[in-house]
């Protein structure tokens, strides 16, 4: 029997195709490191984020594949990840961000549509996957990371760089850190200009494969500085069903068309509410399809809807957030699928512009 060679076993993975890039894996470069030792055959699959859904799917079918090759003993699959960064240059003159790969805005157009839950949940989620992820709270005037993750206190400045806290495997950041909780922050445009620019500039966060913004809400100053001075590689908006809440969320996502930030969808947050006692029952409390609607409406993407769970508001006062409190529960298991989701449309963006920086992730077989 011939012994196998390299070009059988890329044959064999070519008919895997990328669901994102609609493309082989092996004409995108994925399949890399191919060692054959009679056999036993061993090779990595390369891909553009570690919170890849297909993850598993891949591993699986690429083993199947290559072992289906007569004189094929042993198969040895070793996914990695070589997260790309969407290429996008800052406004400001100081160097913003430099080790961060992609940056998230999590944003809606009022408060109270639990945004920051969001944000942190879906950071979480990012982390639980291999990725390196800090959170920026940046809603200067109402501060809720340290209630959602019970992380208290100024963090640590050294030589005129400000260390962001590190918990739950984030890397944090808050005004919320630096005032006591009853103390309100009273301050014009120009001070919360420069807050935010600390913030991006002062802040070592070393290198993160994705920082989260938790944007304030609204489109008023701190809103259009951070739009103007990040380099966002994307934005979320997240609403309610209600009418209220979508009129406003239409003009967050306007304000990111108008700084060409690429919009990645729509998220509708406490969307149904099913009691333990009824599993197959689904209560509309806000109203029904208007976070799909508003999607249709205006072009982009509806990316899902977030069951209402009382563990959600009790693991936020708590500093335990549901995809850490309660991971088999339906809200967390839609976090993780909405990083997922998120994360290949920041890698099909950073396909098309020059990548800012990689970073490699290898995870065991």
């Amino acid at each position: 029997m011939p012994p196998v060679t390299e070009s059988a076993v890329l044959d064999a993975l070519r008919p895997i195709v990328d669901p994102d890039f609609g493309k082989s894996i092996v004409d995108l470069g994925f399949v890399k490191n191919i060692r054959i030792d009679g056999a036993r055959i061993a090779f990595d699959i390369e891909l553009t984020t570690p919170a890849c859904p297909v993850k598993e799917e891949f591993q699986r079918t690429a083993r199947e594949r290559v072992a289906a090759l007569a004189g094929v003993e042993e198969v040895a699959v070793t996914m990695t990840a070589n997260t790309r960064g969407r290429a996008v240059k800052p406004q400001a003159e100081t160097e913003v961000l430099p080790g961060v790969r992609n940056t998230l805005a999590v944003a809606s157009g009022k408060g109270g549509v639990g945004k920051s839950t969001v944000a942190l949940n879906l950071a979480l989620s990012l982390a639980r996957s291999g990725a390196a992820v800090g959170v920026l709270d940046a809603d200067v005037y109402g501060p809720s990371l340290p209630l959602l993750t019970g992380v208290h206190g100024r963090p640590r400045a050294e030589e005129r760089r400000i260390h962001p806290h590190e918990a739950m495997g984030l890397k944090l950041m808050s005004m919320g850190f630096f005032i006591d909780d009853n103390s309100p922050v009273i301050w014009r445009g120009p001070m919360v200009h420069g807050l935010i620019r600390q913030f991006l500039t002062d802040v070592n966060w070393g290198e993160l494969d994705y920082l989260v913004i938790d944007m304030p809400p609204g489109t008023g100053d701190a809103a259009l500085t951070l739009t103007q001075m990040a380099p966002l590689s994307g934005a979320l908006i997240v609403t309610t069903a209600n009418d209220l809440s979508l009129i406003d969320a239409r003009k967050g996502l306007k304000m990111f068309e108008k700084v060409n930030v690429p919009v990645l969808g729509i998220i509708e947050n406490m969307s149904y509410f099913t009691p333990p006692d009824l599993p197959d029952r689904k209560y509309r409390i806000f109203g029904e399809g208007g976070g799909k609607r508003t999607a249709e409406e205006l072009g982009v993407a509806f990316l899902g809807e977030i069951p209402i769970d009382p563990r959600i508001v009790e693991g936020g006062d708590k500093g335990r957030p549901i995809v850490l409190d309660a991971p088999d529960s339906e809200a967390a298991r839609v976090f993780v699928q909405l990083a997922g989701v998120v994360a290949r449309k920041l890698a099909v963006l950073a396909e098309t512009t020059p990548a800012i920086a990689d970073a490699n992730i290898t995870w065991v077989s």
